[in-house]
């Protein structure tokens, strides 16, 4: 059975892409950026998780420039996706000045550009050729950071910061690793994080979603996946479960394994649907600053990706994490890397429990015979979640890091 209440969302969750700021008037944007007292860098973001990558991009860009007062071009090539993550931005304008980041469409062919004393490349992407020549030829050279991804495996701390040299021009470029320890670049975190999360009201947070608190046996659940087979096993056995389950769902590419369990062939934002113990309510989906608010409301949050899973350990609630599928399965490899980083301080029934659940749900299969360990491990990792989001902070700040880093290469 389908029901679909009349739920417009508040401001909680505004709708992507309702305002945008104007692009910069009268000058080039090259020369509004030369005239800039503030350093200039350029990021440049090839979308291939739809999300993550940009989602990431975003949040460091956004971060430099809010609190490093670093003037920030950021390239991505898919406009469309971002928009989604940035709902002041709007895919139809090559250049737009947002937060104080200039968002640009990364085309080709790519525009004569004065390169910025930092150039990152994030997650290995190939720049334009034209633009590392253009930074060869500045002087002094740029910084040329490649942003790799998060992984918990050990070679990393061995490669982070190691320089390579361009083959053919004077440029080196350095590989910078977010990482969980001292000997990495840490994960990115906002100065007023725990400000934010100190005002954040629960209670506000359900009303603006036109649900009430959780009752004291419900389970309140955020999903944000890829597609697997395992989504519907678990909604079902959620919808036969003893206990009520109220489950999240952002718009994206999990709707169509979520629309079979009652029935439907698509689902949209707004959608409630109630079926014994489970209620699915579809969301739009969030600028980041509220996603961090669904992922402190609810006890279990199902994150994809990299930059949902990095704020799911700030969070500090029990998680579970869709690694991005790799050939050869090598995703396979990371996530028993981060496990092995995240179970010790569990009693050995909680780290079985979260190993076991979380290689089902990525494998695709066996999520059902997993649940009830899981679903009893609950307490324990919530508790756990609290001890590993501090240690992270040992770690450092990735943005900070990274600007430090910049710094000492261009002294």
């Amino acid at each position: 059975m389908r029901i679909v209440e009349e739920f417009q969302p508040r401001a909680v969750y505004p709708v992507c892409a309702q305002s945008v700021s104007p692009p910069f008037p009268g000058l080039s944007p090259a020369l509004t950026l030369s005239h800039s007292p503030a350093p200039c860098w350029d990021i440049f973001c090839a979308v291939v998780d739809n999300f993550g990558d940009v989602g990431v991009c975003w949040r460091l860009a956004r971060q430099l420039a809010a609190e490093h007062g670093i003037a920030v071009r950021l390239w991505i090539d898919d406009l469309k996706s971002a928009c989604r993550l940035v709902p002041s931005a709007l895919p139809g304008l090559d250049v737009q000045q947002v937060e104080g980041v200039q968002i640009r469409h990364w085309t080709a062919p790519f525009p004569d550009m004065e390169p910025g004393a930092v150039v990152i490349a994030a997650f290995a992407c190939g720049l334009p050729d034209g633009f590392v020549e253009a930074m060869a030829r500045r002087d002094p050279k740029p910084v040329w950071i490649n942003l790799e991804y998060l992984s918990a495996e050990d070679w990393v701390a061995g490669c982070h910061r190691l320089p390579s040299p361009h083959p053919r021009l004077p440029l080196r470029q350095h590989f910078f690793f977010p990482g969980l320890d001292r000997q990495t670049g840490g994960l990115l975190r906002e100065a007023d994080y725990d400000a934010r999360r100190a005002r954040f009201s629960p209670a506000d947070f359900w009303r603006g979603l036109d649900l009430l608190p959780p009752a004291p046996d419900e389970l309140r659940v955020s999903l944000f996946c890829y597609e697997t087979p395992a989504l519907g096993e678990l909604l079902e056995l959620w919808r036969q479960g003893p206990t009520p389950v109220t489950c999240l769902v952002p718009e994206g590419r999990a709707l169509p394994c979520v629309a079979p369990i009652f029935g439907l062939t698509d689902l949209r934002a707004g959608d409630r649907l109630v079926r014994d113990a489970l209620t699915v309510q579809i969301l739009p989906f969030v600028a980041q600053p509220r996603y961090d608010e669904l992922l402190w409301a609810c006890d279990l949050n199902f994150v994809r990706g990299e930059d949902s899973f990095v704020r799911a350990q700030w969070a500090a609630h029990p998680f579970v994490w869709h690694i991005y599928v790799q050939d050869e399965d090598a995703h396979l490899e990371k996530l028993d890397a981060f496990l092995a980083r995240f179970r010790p301080g569990l009693e050995p029934a909680a780290a079985e429990a979260v190993t076991a659940f979380w290689q089902a749900w990525n494998r695709g299969q066996g999520v059902a015979g997993a649940w009830p360990a899981f679903r009893q491990a609950l307490p324990a990792l919530a508790a756990h979640g609290k001890a590993w989001s501090a240690g992270l902070r040992e770690a450092g700040e990735l943005a900070q890091n990274l600007v430090q880093f910049c710094k000492d290469e261009i002294e």
